[in-house]
């Protein structure tokens, strides 16, 4: 299905330490650290895991290409799919911009009020935004998909209705991370940039968290759809 870079033999501990941004999709599959010299195939059994859902969210966010070769299938785990994806949503919401929030609001405590209050303003709107994204999907998207996986579907509702109005949540924190670049009106400082690294990091981390929705999870319930 795809070009194999990691295979179910190969060890996990070389995954993570070659690819580091792997640990979050490891985590959100609900794998914890400690694996020792064992190898992914291992791994997941031990935890539960869909081996091949597992490596095929890794190779396709590993090549770094907008889509995979060729369009996910019924060779993915839905079930453990939607796992990864509501636990990306748990920690994004409940962790990294709550966490982000807080380093921002201690990095721009020195600048003008209104200058604190409008950045300050701009981050609570978007996180406001990315938790209505991901909200609708666990209240929606998610509980359509299981009534597929148990032989039930919406005749008002499909797939296509979620990926036509899939839009591109990390946009907005583009937008804040060139606002703090360009306009913050005070001397950078350590912490300021720090927040800044963790910006670009969930940027990307959202960019690859909205592709695996449109080129795994999408395709894979439109091929469920077409059984049923």
């Amino acid at each position: 299905m795809y070009k194999e870079i990691y295979r179910e033999t190969d060890k996990m501990s070389d995954l993570i330490c070659e690819n580091y941004p792997m640990v979050l999709v490891m985590s959100r599959f609900g794998i914890a650290l400690g694996f020792g010299e064992k190898n992914i195939g291992e791994v997941c059994r031990q935890n539960g895991v869909d081996a091949g859902t597992f490596l095929a969210v890794v190779n396709f966010l590993v090549e770094g290409v907008s889509v995979p070769v060729e369009p996910a299938g019924e060779n993915l785990s839905i079930e453990h799919l939607i796992r990864y994806l509501h636990n990306a949503h748990d920690y994004f919401l409940n962790f990294r911009l709550p966490h982000i929030r807080r380093k921002l609001v201690e990095a721009i405590a020195g600048c003008t009020p209104d200058v604190a209050f409008v950045i300050t303003k701009f981050f609570d709107e978007y996180a406001e935004e990315v938790n209505k994204h991901m909200s609708y999907e666990e209240r929606s998207v998610f509980p359509y998909v299981r009534g597929l996986l148990e032989g039930r579907k919406d005749p008002k509702y499909s797939i296509s209705v979620f990926r036509k109005h899939h839009d591109q949540i990390e946009m907005k924190i583009t937008e804040l991370k060139n606002i703090l670049i360009k306009y913050y009106p005070g001397v950078g400082t350590n912490l300021l940039n720090s927040v800044l690294f963790d910006i670009f990091a969930t940027e990307e981390d959202l960019a690859s968290h909205t592709r695996v929705e449109n080129y795994l999870f999408v395709p894979a319930i439109l091929a469920l759809e077409k059984q049923l």
